[in-house]
């Protein structure tokens, strides 16, 4: 399937730890260059690698402990909107994987009678799945399987804390198009600022170009569901919920809801029209549902999987 030439332009464009050699090697066995794929990079590491900078990436996640902890974040939101598009969530097929494998609490159809939203939750459920694929095939045996997800009690959680709805009252992300919305809002801005924080964590080139190209997929969705808000007259709720993941995410006051002042902010930007990132710990802190150090919680009730597992303190 692929010859020698793109073997190594592969390789010659990464810069992986001694982990992701690993791994590389026995996934480039799978396909049939073990041969060629341990030659050259054995040529490699030997000729380039050096103490000092075999300790410094040994100290750093490797670009699978980033993979994984993306994928963890797409089983979530696969989850989420193949319910609410289908009414039923992952195969099994796309669910297994390295650490603890968990179900999904929640999750059905939401009965859209928006035409065009209907058509834009389609896509994005298609896209979500397509990323989970992608990123289980880019990690080969590596991949972790999907941890246990809530839906359900998670987003009550989430929409007391935001003020949306009272500490007796419930909330279903799936009982009609406004709640999808802002279901939707609390994961996608998220998802983008997950990718933006994780980019300088990739080391590999093409790993690096693949999460590049999904980073701009959930921005693409981002903006979607930020225009359907607005267009909806949303902007108060959209504000609670960003209020809410600022107090989440530790210090600072970066999030932005879809109003600045009574204009529309469909991209959340500085003063140079650059989105702002979240490290790894901090979209724990978000999803996870808690402000302090904790490894699980929220929509991930038993933690992620993966070698990222630990959300950021106060």
């Amino acid at each position: 399937m692929f010859g020698k030439p793109f073997v190594r332009t592969l390789i010659s464009r990464s810069a992986e730890n001694r982990t992701d050699r690993r791994r590389f090697l026995k996934a480039a066995g799978a396909a049939g260059l073990g041969v060629v794929g341990a030659t050259y990079l054995g040529v490699q590491a030997t000729s380039s690698a050096s103490a000092t900078g075999e300790a410094a990436a040994a100290d750093a996640p490797s670009d699978a402990a980033v993979l994984n902890f993306a994928l963890n974040l797409e089983y979530l939101e696969a989850e989420f909107y193949s319910f609410a598009v289908h009414g039923r969530g992952l195969p099994d097929d796309l669910t297994g994987g390295a650490g603890t494998q968990g179900g999904v609490a929640g999750g059905k159809k939401v009965m859209f009678h928006d035409k065009a939203l209907h058509q834009f939750a389609k896509e994005i459920a298609g896209d979500e799945v397509a990323h989970v694929k992608f990123l289980r095939g880019a990690l080969g045996e590596a991949a972790v399987s999907r941890p246990e997800i809530d839906l359900k009690n998670s987003f009550t959680a989430a929409a007391r804390a935001a003020g949306l709805i009272s500490e007796y009252q419930q909330f279903d992300p799936f009982a009609n198009e406004k709640n999808f919305l802002l279901a939707a809002f609390l994961f996608e801005d998220v998802g983008v600022t997950a990718y933006k924080g994780a980019a300088p964590l990739i080391t590999n080139k093409t790993f690096l170009d693949a999460a590049a190209g999904i980073l701009a997929a959930e921005a693409y969705h981002a903006a979607t569901i930020r225009t359907a808000l607005f267009d909806r007259e949303l902007g108060d709720a959209a504000a609670k919920i960003s209020n809410a993941r600022d107090a989440l995410d530790g210090p600072g006051d970066d999030d932005q809801g879809i109003l600045l002042g009574n204009q529309a902010n469909i991209v959340p930007a500085d003063q140079n029209g650059i989105c702002f990132g979240r490290s790894a710990d901090r979209v724990l802190n978000v999803v996870y549902l808690n402000a302090g150090a904790v490894k699980e919680g929220g929509f991930f009730p038993k933690g992620v999987n993966g070698d990222i597992v630990a959300s950021g303190g106060a």
